[in-house]
């Protein structure tokens, strides 16, 4: 954290301020100059799984031939681990004969808690194709077939996949990646500012990626999930949550907004888009999904999460 990344969200509980989370947050306007900016927005981050559409991006760039927008939703998911999820990622894999013996992403359960109990009552267990990332890397394999490219090392930055993938995110961010790590679930993570990441989403805004997004909010999160209701209520939106506190969107005109809470509390990256897309003219009504986080007590309502962003 810089002392330039205020406090843009707290944590009330029966009327007393519990917790305050510091953020940044930046907003382009639809001819790509900056509507807003609060805190080191040109500083780099790591976008986690809100770069998931830049991949897909360059996986369709490089010649991958999904059989249908539901897998390329699928590809930029982080998904619930439901059984319509698990499905595309299994016609994903088969449309290039191969199975989820293939998959490298870190095993775990299904997001969702209904599907993760059900797993386990069937006997299963962890495992790479319920993991939300399985969507991500499994299209990741059928780039690598349908190009000729070893599909054992695909992890690897230096494969000529994620070359490609690096290649398209700086092309779309407008800068270059400043740093490079491992993403939870295995694969390369290339970091950029939110202001470059603004910049990307505004770029696919129109793309066929964003179009499958919109068209299958279920995929991309699933039931209960955040990301899904935002793409539903807020019309023509494209949006990708990310771990550690990040979000991304952007419209079909152009305008987007990124934003990252620095101590990567997911509970506060909700509100503080909420408050991010009302500032690019979204209707507050649309964004209710987003701006509810409850704060509970006994299992009860007892406070909220709010946006206290100033820009």
């Amino acid at each position: 954290m810089t002392q330039t990344d205020p406090v843009v969200a707290e944590v009330v509980r029966n009327g007393f301020v519990e917790s305050r989370h510091h953020g940044r947050v930046v907003g382009l306007n639809a001819d790509g100059s900056i509507a807003f900016a609060v805190g080191a927005v040109d500083e780099p981050t790591f976008p986690r799984s809100s770069i998931k559409p830049l991949q897909a991006t360059a996986m369709l760039d490089a010649g991958w031939q999904p059989g249908d927008d539901a897998q390329i939703a699928l590809a930029c998911a982080s998904h619930s681990g439901e059984d319509p999820h698990v499905a595309v990622v299994r016609r994903i894999l088969a449309s290039v004969d191969l199975d989820e013996s293939s998959l490298q992403n870190t095993p775990d359960l299904p997001v969702n808690e209904v599907a993760a109990h059900a797993l386990l009552r069937a006997g299963g267990d962890k495992d790479a194709l319920h993991q939300n990332c399985s969507g991500k890397h499994a299209a990741m394999l059928a780039t690598c077939v349908t190009n000729g490219w070893p599909i054992d090392s695909y992890r690897d930055p230096q494969h000529p996949l994620q070359q490609r993938i690096r290649s398209t995110i700086e092309q779309h961010a407008g800068e270059d990646v400043s740093a490079v790590a491992v993403d939870g679930c295995g694969a390369p993570l290339f970091a950029i500012s939110l202001v470059g990441l603004a910049r990307a989403f505004s770029a696919i805004a129109q793309s066929r990626v964003a179009d499958a997004m919109r068209a299958h909010p279920d995929l991309v999160g699933g039931t209960g999930r955040d990301v899904t209701a935002v793409m539903r209520d807020v019309p023509g939106l494209v949006a990708k949550d990310g771990a550690e506190g990040v979000y991304a969107a952007a419209f079909p005109d152009g305008r987007a907004a990124a934003l990252k809470i620095i101590d990567g509390a997911g509970r506060a990256r909700r509100p503080v888009l909420a408050w991010a897309l009302e500032q690019l003219g979204v209707d507050a009504d649309a964004t209710k999904a987003l701006r509810d986080v409850p704060v509970l007590g006994h299992g009860e309502p007892v406070g909220f999460v709010r946006n206290v962003t100033q820009g």
